[in-house]
């Protein structure tokens, strides 16, 4: 059996596993396949999957069919990208992942980060309306102000996902097609460029269409750089959130006073809904200091015991827009102030 039919086989007997019976008959499947799947690597060889891709890169984008069968002659599965995609960090609780993020050293590194790139981060903050301190929380919370881009060859990552994980092959097949068009475009070897697990490239962690629909050559040198150039990172994560809509000088979010037992609230559509008007006949007290117009979203983070209890707005809907996980958007919100306080604390030291 090769890799790809083994990890369609498994897709399939999870589905049936835990929808019949039950999650420890899935266990024990895996536990069946583990020898055939410990340390795996292989080559895509010509499936047909791939074969059908070459074509279409060929007749919609003019690549050269030749040179694209020498190129995923080099491409290999990876076992482990398939491993972490079903357990990202965004599963764990809130109290739990905020730790990740809301460190000593995140936070020191991001008032450092700033200061170093504190004039274009101004020019930026001028010319799109988001906040240096948000800018410099995403690069913080992405990838340690670009300590860890990633190890995984981009070009591996986007073909396990596209050729070997049936849920969400359509939308990496697209993003291994606009890879191949950012190299191309770029200059780049396809074949160099690392990054996370999923795909995502550089400093700001923009995935191939992102890249193409959001990246800035902001220091107008023909390239944009945003593996090394820290101008181009900035310049294209502003540019991001205002294509987002980001709304200048407004607030992201606030704590609500009652928030000591479990609301149970956690929404997959975090688009504001609910009029800060109607929040008060639910809630006694509100922090906050917005027109009673204003639409807001009600979300629950777990803690050790009950539930933080926050109202976040547009921009924090905007900023889920960069990682859909509500989680994702609260650690950079409160990253972002946290660097801002110590930031503003150290200059009076």
């Amino acid at each position: 059996m090769n890799l790809i039919s083994l990890i369609a086989t498994i897709q399939y007997f999870k589905t049936f596993c835990i929808g019949i019976l039950g999650a420890y008959a899935f266990r024990f499947f895996v536990c069946v396949l583990s020898i055939q799947l410990t340390g795996c690597t292989g080559n895509l060889n010509n499936t047909e999957s791939v074969d059908a891709f070459i074509e279409h890169m060929a007749s919609s984008h003019q690549f050269d069919k030749e040179k694209l069968y020498v190129l995923f002659d080099s491409v290999d599965i990876k076992d482990d990208i398939l491993k972490k995609i079903s357990a990202p960090a965004e599963s764990l609780p809130w109290y739990k992942y905020r730790k990740i993020f809301l460190t000593e050293a995140r936070i020191n590194n991001g008032v450092k980060f700033w200061r170093q790139n504190e004039q274009v981060l101004s020019a930026i903050q001028q010319q799109y309306g988001v906040p240096a301190e948000i800018i410099v929380a995403i690069i913080g919370v992405e990838t340690s102000y670009g300590q860890n881009t990633g190890k995984y060859r981009i070009i591996d990552a986007l073909s396990t996902l596209a050729f070997a994980y049936p849920p969400r092959s359509k939308f990496f097949l697209g993003e291994l097609g606009k890879y191949l068009l950012v190299c191309r475009d770029e200059n780049r070897d396809p074949l160099e460029p690392t990054g996370s697990y999923a795909g995502a490239m550089g400093v700001p962690q923009f995935m191939p269409s992102s890249f193409i629909s959001y990246a800035v050559d902001f220091d107008k040198d023909g390239r944009k750089d945003i593996w090394h150039d820290n101008k181009d990172v900035i310049a294209s994560i502003g540019n991001y959130f205002s294509q987002h809509g980001w709304q200048k000088d407004r607030e992201i979010a606030f704590s609500l006073a009652e928030n000591e037992k479990d609301y149970g609230i956690l929404f997959d559509d975090l688009k504001p809904d609910l009029r800060i008007d109607k929040l008060q006949s639910i809630i006694s007290k509100i922090s906050g200091s917005v027109p009673l117009n204003t639409k807001v979203k009600l979300l629950g983070l777990k803690q050790e015991h009950g539930e933080e209890l926050w109202a976040t707005l547009d921009n924090f809907y905007v900023i889920t827009r960069y990682n859909h996980s509500p989680l994702y958007a609260m650690a950079v919100f409160q990253l972002s102030q946290a660097i801002s306080n110590k930031k503003q604390s150290a200059s009076y030291e």
